[in-house]
């Protein structure tokens, strides 16, 4: 029980390629809490420019909103192209730095691989030198293995969860200004045809 390693300890034993999947964990999930709290306060910006009259332009929809006010008179094509290229802007905002809580993701499990080649590289290499006779000397590449296996699967389990939560909370927002889009635009094709 007193050989066994503490927290610190066990980490230290995930070596360098464990330090660097803490460190981009840390900053995936920091990034990921940012975003969600910014895409909360968004969601429900627009919620309330539902409900509203008057465009807001302190919110997603409020600008596209705007974008109609401002192309009341164009045609129903030109107004359509417009729109679309409001919510294809306001989209890439919501959406920002999204890709990068999605990547760490992928790539923490695939760092926890090499951790795990690399401690198994160490391991025979132990075995080279000194022989299979000695545990104790196999016991650092094989710690190293399952460590960097561990820290990379505790990393990407997380950061799969809120990346899914996020990108399901962004597509409800742009599925909110795509659908008011279309709405406007019919709106506007109806005026015109009568």
């Amino acid at each position: 029980m007193i050989d066994t390693p503490n927290r610190t300890e066990r980490i230290q034993q995930g070596g360098y390629v464990g330090y660097v999947i803490i460190i981009l964990g840390v900053a995936a999930l920091l990034l990921g809490l940012v975003r969600w709290a910014v895409i909360s306060v968004t969601s429900r910006k627009v919620a309330a420019q539902r409900k509203s009259d008057r465009a807001n332009p302190g919110n997603p929809l409020g600008r596209v909103l705007s974008v109609f006010e401002k192309n009341r008179e164009v045609d129903p094509e030109t107004l359509e192209l417009k729109l679309d290229e409001a919510v294809l802007r306001e989209s890439s905002k919501i959406e920002r730095f999204l890709w990068i809580v999605k990547t760490i993701s992928v790539v923490a499990p695939l760092l926890g691989l090499l951790g795990t080649v690399t401690g198994m590289i160490q391991t025979f290499q132990a075995i080279t030198l000194f022989g299979a006779g000695d545990p104790k000397m196999m016991a650092g590449g094989i710690s190293e293995a399952l460590v960097t296996t561990m820290l990379g699967l505790m990393t990407a389990i997380p950061l799969v969860l809120l990346y899914d939560t996020l990108s399901n909370s962004t597509r409800r927002i742009i599925d909110i200004l795509d659908e008011q889009s279309a709405g406007l635009i019919a709106m506007r094709s109806e005026d015109s045809n009568v």
